[in-house]
């Protein structure tokens, strides 16, 4: 492995429930309730949930409707993104005192690397205190941090112990760590991922660091090499700075086939909830709506509409979504995948596990 890759000092913060959060903060009242902000009591899909709501089940991305049944005294309240944006560059301040080299994953998430950080403090772990002490102290929110030798672990960090959590992963703890950790809980494994890794016998890093490259390969294509080095505590991406996503995007397999354009409306409408909470959650907004359809014989399509300003809402990202859905009728053959992302943002948003003595 590369000196330098094996020598990384990583830190990944996570703001704690950060709509929500920010919503208590400002409105006292709200303060120890259960909270979903975004859609209503009946309609839309929540971007985000306060702890008090998470314990009965509520989700991001959850239609609003499926949450108030889950929480019958769910308070709902509008996303405030313009301050949401603002507490977010509030936070990337503290960040910048720290290191240049931040990569912004979401408004309330990022990756650092500080393997030589600004202020000069003689470990990770200690970056990582400070800059959770500084939100804390300037925003008065409270942020989770992983610290570990590279992305994959300190993401895992900061969600191992939330919410209000500081966890390390050390480079002699991270192949053990992985073995262990259940499979769920790698990021980038999704729920459909996951399902079938289990159906495989992959419960745990250790089952997947079992299979063979080649056996990995055949299976999941080109994902097989990250889940190889991952499974061995192993991540050699960067952290990049002043990162732009291009899209975001859902997607779904059937278990049938189908020509009908009824089911496949509806096998759409939670790809779309899925996009929008996504957009929702990143504070981003797209003009580009894409469709996808792939057909039984693999073949695929895509039509996409891009519109002078970005789409308002979901209703409107629906519309789109259908209207490009039905210029694709009739269908001469039947599809096994359908997907839709958001794109067109406006501009401003190795082999061998380490073992070392490193310091973080």
């Amino acid at each position: 492995m590369d000196p330098e890759v094996a020598l990384r000092k990583i830190i990944h913060i996570d703001m704690d429930a950060f709509y929500a959060s920010v919503e208590q903060r400002d409105d006292p009242s709200l303060r120890g309730k259960p909270l979903a902000v975004g859609g209503s009591r009946e309609r839309g899909v929540v971007a985000a949930a306060s702890y008090e709501a998470r314990t009965f089940g509520v989700r991001s991305a959850m239609p609003s409707a499926t949450a108030r049944r889950l929480c019958p005294d769910l308070l709902f309240v509008k996303p405030r993104f313009e301050v949401y944006r603002g507490v977010s560059e509030e936070i990337r301040a503290v960040f910048a005192r720290h290191t240049a080299l931040i990569e912004p994953v979401a408004l309330d998430e990022a990756y650092l690397d500080v393997t030589e950080n600004l202020l000069g403090l003689p470990t990770a772990t200690a970056v990582a205190k400070a800059i959770r002490a500084e939100i804390l102290e300037r925003t008065g929110l409270v942020a989770s941090a992983g610290v570990s030798y590279n992305k994959f672990l300190a993401k895992v960090a900061s969600d191992h112990k939330k919410p209000n959590a500081l966890f390390v992963i050390t480079p002699a703890m991270g192949p053990d760590f992985v073995a262990e950790l259940p499979i769920g809980r790698f990021h980038g494994v999704g729920p459909v991922t996951e399902a079938k890794m289990k159906r495989l016998g992959i419960h745990t890093g250790a089952d997947l660091r079992a299979w063979a490259p080649e056996r990995l390969r055949e299976i999941f294509g080109s994902s097989a090499a990250y889940y190889h080095a991952v499974a061995r505590g192993i991540d050699a991406r960067p952290v990049r700075a002043h990162r732009v996503r291009k899209s975001i995007g859902a997607e779904t397999t059937f278990s049938e086939d189908t020509a009908a354009f009824e089911v496949l409306a509806a096998r759409l409408a939670p790809l779309l909830d899925k996009v929008w909470a996504g957009a929702v959650a990143k504070g981003m907004r797209g003009r580009t709506v894409t469709l996808k359809l792939k057909f039984s014989d693999f073949a695929q399509v895509t039509r996409a509409k891009s519109l002078v300003a970005p789409v308002p809402d979901r209703a409107s990202l629906e519309r789109i979504g259908l209207d490009l859905l039905a210029g694709l009728f009739p269908l001469r053959r039947s599809a096994r995948l359908i997907g839709v992302s958001l794109s067109g943002f406006a501009q401003g948003e190795d082999e061998a596990p380490m073992q070392l003595g490193l310091e973080i």
